[in-house]
């Protein structure tokens, strides 16, 4: 969601979209009672909206507004804006996590598998924790699989001789995101109350070369923006990428099964606490 986030492909990164959703859902479930009706909901790092309607499921009558700083993802999340079918309201906006404030406070600012994009975004936590309002709520989802293999050989190919000229510093490595330890102390310090844990879902995954499919649409954007001048690297590049995640998640009779490790973090700000 930085301003050099990659280039987003909504459609790419819908295809996996059930099996993306299912932590925002979770993130969800431990989310307590929010202090205002109807409450003021921000969704940083929207996305392509799917996500952020389950927000209306929750609190039917919320002002949920979702950020992105990716045109074509908004241009794709903005077919679920208006009216909620529970009296409640929808919209979407650009916007950088890097700066990005309210304009007025939330109820709940969440923000799901986007801040790994951001780096520092712990150092924006008292701002934000500030922005809400009393009894508020900051609520978190970041991958943590940046030592899982198909992280790991995609820096070890981007690092190798024939691409290290090309592709030096082009993607994330396991500093994008903290340890839980690490969130936990760093919401804490804010003086809210936190509840901090990570998940490992095992995603089983159809297809042809599915673990791939799949970070198509996420952690591969950058390999592929760096090359996209250059069709013939980028697709030579995927196939030596492809054969090493062949090998690294080999396909078993009902599909691929994809270990993939999550973190989350739930923060409420004490309620009549304000740290200014």
């Amino acid at each position: 969601m930085p301003a050099t986030a990659p280039t987003w492909d909504p459609a790419q990164y819908l295809r996996h979209a059930g099996h993306r959703v299912r932590p925002f859902t979770d993130l969800l479930a431990r989310i307590p009672d929010l202090p205002a009706d109807p409450p003021r909901i921000a969704d940083l790092g929207c996305g392509p909206g799917n996500a952020t309607v389950l927000l209306a499921d929750r609190w039917p009558t919320a002002r949920i507004t979702g950020y992105d700083n990716s045109p074509r993802m908004l241009e794709r999340a903005r077919e679920y804006a208006g009216p909620t079918p529970g009296g409640g309201h929808l919209d979407f906006a650009p916007a950088d996590a890097r700066t990005w404030t309210p304009d007025e406070p939330c109820d709940l600012l969440v923000s799901n598998a986007t801040l790994q994009w951001v780096p520092g975004h712990a150092d924006r936590f008292g701002d934000w924790i500030d922005s809400l309002t009393p009894g508020g709520t900051l609520a978190l989802q970041v991958p943590g699989n940046f030592d899982a293999p198909s992280h790991r050989l995609m820096r070890e190919l981007a690092g190798s001789w024939r691409w290290r000229d090309r592709l030096t510093g082009v993607l994330r490595h396991d500093d994008a995101v903290l340890t839980p330890e690490a969130y936990l102390a760093r919401l804490t310090a804010t003086g809210c109350t936190a509840d901090v844990w990570e998940t490992t879902y095992v995603h089983l995954l159809a297809g042809d070369d599915a673990v791939l499919d799949w970070v198509k649409g996420t952690g591969l954007r950058p390999v592929l923006d760096a090359l996209a001048d250059d069709p013939a690297a980028r697709d030579a590049f995927v196939d030596e990428y492809r054969a090493v995640l062949r090998a690294a998640y080999p396909a078993q009779a009902h599909g691929t099964p994809f270990p993939f490790r999550r973190v989350f973090a739930v923060a409420r700000k004490e309620p009549g606490g304000d740290r200014r």
